[in-house]
This record gives structure tokens, C-alpha cells and sequence, in this order.
């Protein structure tokens, strides 16, 4: 997928115009028209405004990977990074045992 097509889909997943997210990144509805039309990149600067407005990482939109990420989460592990060490280790341990059984809840459910 193009990082075009990854921009249109976004913006129409989150029911802006092109206008709109033109004015949220200080550029116009005709850029984001020409960007979602592969026609011309946008400068990193730019895209990294468009990945904020549209709720994803840079890195999913220009395609260097598939994952989605939730903001929520990502704010989330931010204020992980933000604790003590030990802190951090006591939740990491938690989050790993909730991962484990979920997983193991996955496969026999399968």
C-alpha cells in the first residue's frame, strides 16, 4: 500500500476532507490531494504533522510496517518509560503474565 493510499484511507476512516487536514498541517486541500495521489512526497516534517493528525505512527504510514498502533496505547507505554526502573520492571512482569494468558486462552479456543 502507498503511503498515498494509507493517507486517504485514514483521513476518510476519521471523516476529515482534505481541506481539513490541509488546514491542521498548514497546508492546503490541493497538497494532501496531490500526496494521497502519489503524485509528489511529502517533506518528513510534513508527514510526521499528517502521521499526528491521522492518529498513526510515521512508520505505518509510510508503510515500514502494518501495525496500527492505538494512541492510547502508545501514551500508555510513554508514561511506562516516564517510572522508575523498578517500576517499570514490577508492570512489564505484570503485563508479560496477562500476555502469556491471553495467548494460552487464544490457542484453546482454537
Amino acid at each position: 500500500m502507498t503511503l498515498g493510499e494509507r493517507m486517504t484511507g485514514l483521513r476518510k476512516k476519521l471523516k476529515l476532507s482534505q481541506n481539513e487536514l490541509g488546514k491542521r498541517v498548514s497546508t492546503s486541500g490541493d497538497i494532501i490531494g496531490r500526496y494521497e495521489r502519489d503524485e509528489v512526497k511529502p517533506s518528513i516534517e510534513v508527514a510526521s504533522k499528517i502521521a499526528d493528525e491521522l492518529e498513526v505512527s510515521l512508520d505505518y504510514m509510510m508503510g515500514k510496517t502494518d501495525i496500527e498502533l492505538d494512541k492510547a496505547i502508545v501514551n500508555r507505554v510513554l508514561e511506562i518509560q516516564k517510572l522508575s526502573q523498578d517500576d517499570r520492571d514490577c508492570i512489564l512482569k505484570n503485563l508479560d503474565a496477562f500476555l502469556r494468558d491471553a495467548k494460552t486462552r487464544q490457542a484453546y479456543a482454537s
